[in-house]
């Protein structure tokens, strides 16, 4: 007898942003398989008596290796089990989301994507910067800042130097002076703003305002917990008048502002 995987995005953190069909999922399932950077708020939403299963990941360790992710939610679903794999984001967004359907698909086990809100649109929600506006941005990107097996970073630099575009890096602290410099000696402004957000939307969050320049000085100094999401470009500039309080219980907010 075969199960069902339910390939679900946790959404940013918020469990007010995750929407009612992954909501309904995980409070039927028999399994939660769920990743690191899914938010306790999130997982307080699955019933006490779910069998819930742990393959979180961190940079440069892995409790769990993706090919024995895949192999677990086959099994899983081939025992007859309705599987929720919950992941952060939005599972088709740097979720690896599609490399587990593909493994499925092959095992000839059914699935279905449930999406979920990316934490580059939960952060713009937050704190009120949004990823395009009328003369400053026309479009938005999304980058990692990360590659596996902590691989160099293969981005098209030229193209991501575009200052009518916002870009947003996901995974991208412990790169983050490797990939200011590339932007500076591609074209961007030295002085182009950058923020930081880590736990977006979370009573958790926190946010730095910084520049291109000095944004890896300035996460020296004041190292954030992951997952920090950056956003760069000339929308950031809104920041300081559209900006959202806090959520409450969240950390006060430390602003550093370079020249």
């Amino acid at each position: 007898m075969s199960g069902k995987v339910f390939l679900i995005g946790a959404g940013p953190g918020d469990p007010d942003l995750l929407t009612v069909k992954a909501l309904k999922v995980l409070q039927t399932a028999d399994v939660v398989v769920f990743d690191r950077l899914v938010s306790p708020e999130i997982m307080a939403l699955i019933p006490a008596a779910t069998r819930r299963v742990s393959v979180g990941k961190t940079s440069g360790f892995h409790s769990v290796p993706q090919d024995r992710i895949n192999a677990l939610l086959v099994d899983l679903a081939r025992e007859g089990h309705t599987v929720a794999r919950l992941k952060g984001g939005d599972p088709l967004i740097f979720g690896r989301g599609s490399e587990e359907a593909e493994e499925l698909a092959v095992a000839g086990v059914p699935y279905v994507y449930v999406p979920g809100i990316t934490a580059a649109q939960g952060a713009a929600g937050s704190t009120g910067v949004p990823l395009t506006h009328r003369g400053l941005a026309t479009g938005v990107r999304y980058v990692t800042g990360h590659r596996a097996r902590d691989a160099g970073l293969d981005l098209d630099w030229k193209s991501l130097a575009d200052p009518d575009t916002t870009l947003v890096v996901y995974m991208g602290a412990a790169n983050m002076a490797e990939i200011a410099a590339q932007l500076i000696a591609h074209g961007l402004a030295i002085d182009t703003p950058v923020l930081a957000v880590a736990h977006a939307t979370t009573p958790r969050e926190m946010r730095m305002l910084s520049t291109l320049a000095h944004v890896a000085a300035d996460l020296a100094k004041g190292p954030m917990e992951a997952p920090v999401l950056f956003m760069i470009g000339r929308v950031v500039s809104l920041y300081s008048t559209a900006a959202l309080p806090l959520p409450a219980r969240a950390p006060t907010l430390r602003v550093v502002r370079n020249g």
